[in-house]
């Protein structure tokens, strides 16, 4: 059965003729060309590294930059809905995405020199170069300003001494954007090529969750850099924290993406399953655990609309995309979670995407920041007070 996605508030009438073709097309694509192989690769712990051409070909990498550039140059609705269909079929496939555009070609974008974006960027749009984001280490995770991979200075250029942990994309990118404490205790940003002496990766094996993504450390031992690869705009906490802002909004609308494949499938094997002589969706219980379901993603649904329009209009702020990224993914697990107990035992089997989406999300709820962290940067936001000390 195809996946018609939940349109309660008939949101699909406020998007613009573009917009409703982005959505079209890649929840096609999502629907012919990730749903048939991805629980096999989530069972199986393999990335289906054959679908980055695929993605590229859409222009879904990169999809909101600008044209000049070799990338699509979407609203960042029209982004946003690629993130939402893409988490669809699996968080791995839209991690994967977002790592790529967010979090690699945006840096390279807002603190790279003209020919840092004019190198990369058109070949990371096209698939070509794959890249990963160092920024979390193993006991610096919430609290990324303790870091302790430094950047010093050489005759050459710099030297890399440090590990990240948790790395998207680590094992198969072709470069890595390495956060690092320079001399001065500043933080830098560096584009690190696969190939640097002295740079080496190691995938994280017996993951339950994000099984279909490739997650890896990333090794530093005297790794020299050209300063031609240090990102010439990046100075501070505050540059990888802006690309962490751009990567959580493209969270927000996967989170509702995973909460509507959940609940597509509940809706659908509530009709089909019989007990007691009629469908399970016929009792009130199950027809509660419906609507509550389809009315906190019609609301997150609404609220990623509504930051789309903001960030389109110039006027997002950080906090607003906490405020999503808190809510839609713990709605989205919720909605998981209910949709698993209507399926009943059939809901813990690769059959169905329910069981694969609530392990996916449980990640997706600790990832670029915590629920706890972005509930404290709203209260901060709301009080004036910092809580986190």
């Amino acid at each position: 059965m195809s996946f018609d996605g939940l349109d309660f508030l008939s949101l699909r009438n406020e998007l613009s003729e573009e917009e409703r073709l982005t959505l079209d097309t890649v929840r096609r694509f999502v629907e012919v060309e990730i749903n048939p192989l991805i629980a096999e690769c989530y069972e199986n712990g393999r990335f289906p590294e054959s679908l980055i051409p695929r993605l590229a070909s859409l222009g879904v990498l990169g999809a909101n930059l600008p044209e000049e550039y070799g990338c699509a140059g979407m609203n960042n609705v029209a982004y946003g809905l690629v993130m939402q269909e893409l988490e669809a079929g699996d968080s791995g496939i839209r991690s994967f995405a977002s790592v790529q555009g967010a979090l690699c070609m945006y840096p390279i974008f807002a603190f790279g020199s003209e020919d840092q974006k004019r190198k990369y960027l058109p070949r990371m749009a096209a698939g070509e170069i794959i890249g990963c984001f160092g920024l979390t280490e193993q006991n610096h995770g919430s609290n990324p300003s303790g870091m302790l991979t430094r950047a010093q200075r050489a005759k050459d250029g710099w030297v890399l001494n440090g590990s990240k942990a948790w790395i998207t994309n680590g094992s198969v990118a072709h470069i890595a954007i390495v956060w690092a404490k320079a001399d001065d205790g500043e933080i830098r940003g560096f584009i690190v090529e696969r190939e640097r002496k002295g740079y080496s990766t190691r995938d994280t094996k017996h993951k339950l969750s994000l099984r279909a993504s490739v997650t890896s450390e990333l090794f530093f031992e005297d790794c020299l850099i050209p300063e031609e690869n240090l990102l010439p705009g990046s100075g501070g906490l505050k540059s990888p924290l802006m690309c962490l802002t751009q990567a959580r909004y493209g969270i927000a609308w996967g989170a509702v993406g995973a909460a509507m494949a959940c609940f597509d499938a509940a809706l659908k094997y509530s009709k089909e399953r019989i007990q007691f002589g009629r469908p399970i969706g016929g009792f009130q219980l199950t027809q509660e655990k419906l609507v509550k379901m389809a009315t906190e993603i019609s609301k997150g649904q609404l609220l990623c609309l509504h930051l789309g329009r903001l960030k389109d209009a110039g006027k997002l702020k950080p906090v607003h995309v906490s405020m999503a990224k808190m809510n839609n993914v713990a709605m989205a697990l919720e909605c998981a979670r209910t949709s698993r107990s209507i399926l009943g035992a059939n809901g813990i089997t690769g059959e169905y995407p329910v069981m694969r989406h609530m392990c996916n999300l449980e990640s997706v709820y600790t990832y670029e920041g915590t629920n706890e962290v972005h509930t404290l940067i709203l209260g901060q936001a709301l009080t004036g007070i910092n809580a986190f000390e």
